[in-house]
């Protein structure tokens, strides 16, 4: 289910938001430039082409942003990079474009910084979330990651990071996976 919390930026224990409904995640995050959707599910198949069973919805936004590359991300507990993958998302940084995931299946957290708050955005599945270009930002996909996502890209060579040197992640709560 998803979650929002904001913190100030200098404590990470005492969220000053705490949040699970929709309407207000995405009035807290649209506030600051962020898009957050509630999209319905539509049941899949092991072998569902995902683009195919959201075509319309990958369309619109695909139109609305002007995407011109989208893959589908899917990640197993049992993947055998995993905790080089996680390493990799889990530092600060920015991008040049705007960050675009739909959440098929399982789920991931998304923490942003913006000016003197961070935002700890657990997205699952239904969500769609957009991280506008040069958001400070990290993604935690836990040490059991589980999920697939649509990504739309402006950048045919899609995901490209700008990393700040900060150490602010390390200070902020990360993905613990959902109770079963």
């Amino acid at each position: 289910m998803s979650h929002l919390q904001v913190f100030a930026e200098t404590d990470g224990t005492t969220p000053l938001l705490d949040t699970r409904d929709g309407a207000a995640i995405a009035e807290a995050l649209g506030a600051v430039g962020v898009q957050f959707e509630r999209w319905p599910l539509r049941p899949l198949a092991a072998d569902s082409d995902v683009l195919a069973v959201y075509a319309e919805e990958v369309a619109r936004l695909a139109a609305q942003g002007g995407y011109r590359s989208i893959d589908v991300a899917r990640i197993a507990p049992d993947h055998p990079e995993r905790a080089a993958m996680r390493g990799k998302f889990l530092s600060e940084h920015m991008h040049g474009e705007d960050e675009v995931r739909f959440f098929v299946e399982g789920e991931g957290l998304f923490t942003l910084h913006h000016e003197t708050r961070v935002f700890n955005m657990l997205c699952s599945a239904g969500d769609l979330i957009s991280v506008p270009a040069g958001m400070r930002h990290w993604f935690d996909m836990g040490a059991s990651p589980r999920f697939t996502a649509i990504r739309l890209f402006v950048n045919p060579d899609g995901w490209i990071a700008q990393f700040t040197g900060s150490n602010i992640a390390e200070r902020f709560p990360r993905l613990e996976p959902a109770a079963a």
